[in-house]
């Protein structure tokens, strides 16, 4: 089985132009994200998505810059420019991740990739319903079926969102790794706004760079030791993602976020 890790990454932002090329510690948000997605087992290419815009070959030279391989298409259909870097790839499966997350975690995109498998599902995430933390979002699919939906995809929000149209297939089997819940779920990593930028620099200002490599549970952790750190974005949590998150047919039993012993 050969996978792509696609990180779908651009310039422009409404809210925050250029946030994913502003330093966590001494490496951008892009290449922290990069990097997390490197370590993800199995994983045979890390590719960043990035549109063929002028204003976007600032964010393809950072990628290939830190190592990486890129993959340019549309700006706004980014359906289209998923199903391009996996066919200039040609893996057989393919993991999403998009770039405004710097504390994506290796082991639970690992755990979601062993749950697509386990299970036969056409379709695995971690957000079905969203139970972990805002920013460790993830979902793995066979290349076969990105294939279809870039062809058969019509709505709008299908071709800008890429996986509408496989998460609500009704023809496909949904699988989802649970999150821990209790709380946690309202944690917010996700770079987006301003105050979520700040929030991720106040965690490396507190770790260093070991926040480079810091698990969930770590994190969590330090979360809920530092709530002053949770309080810096937690105006930003997006209520909408906690209720109306979609429900897969098949959930696992809840992922714990432990720290090592």
């Amino acid at each position: 089985m050969s996978l792509a890790i696609i990180v779908q990454a651009r310039f422009g932002s409404t809210r925050l132009p250029g946030k994913i090329l502003n330093p966590l510690g001494s490496k951008s948000a892009l290449v922290r994200v990069l990097d997390r997605c490197a370590r993800i087992a199995g994983a045979n290419h890390v590719i960043a998505a990035v549109p063929d815009t002028d204003a976007d070959d600032v964010v393809a030279e950072a990628a290939r810059a830190a190592g990486y391989a890129v993959s340019r298409g549309s700006e706004h259909d980014v359906l289209s420019r998923y199903a391009k870097a996996a066919r200039d790839c040609g893996a057989e499966y393919i993991m999403r991740v998009t770039s405004d997350c710097p504390f994506i975690d290796p082991q639970i995109c690992g755990r979601v990739i062993e749950l697509l498998h386990e299970t036969h599902a056409d379709y695995a995430s971690n957000s079905m319903p969203a139970l972990f933390p805002h920013g460790l979002d993830c979902e793995v699919f066979p290349s076969v079926l990105l294939y279809r939906a870039d062809r058969l995809a019509r709505e709008p929000g299908d071709r800008e969102h890429v996986t509408p149209w496989l998460r609500q297939n009704p023809h496909l089997h949904h699988a989802s790794l649970s999150g821990p819940g209790q709380g946690l779920e309202r944690l917010r990593w996700t770079l987006d706004y301003a105050e979520d930028l700040q929030f991720f620099q106040a965690v490396y200002d507190e770790l260093g760079e070991a926040a480079a490599t810091a698990s969930a549970a770590e994190l969590a952790a330090l979360c809920l030791r530092r709530p002053d750190l949770v309080a810096i974005n937690a105006g930003r949590i997006d209520e909408c993602r906690l209720e109306n998150s979609q429900q897969a047919e098949i959930i696992s039993a809840p992922f714990a976020l432990r720290e090592a012993a």
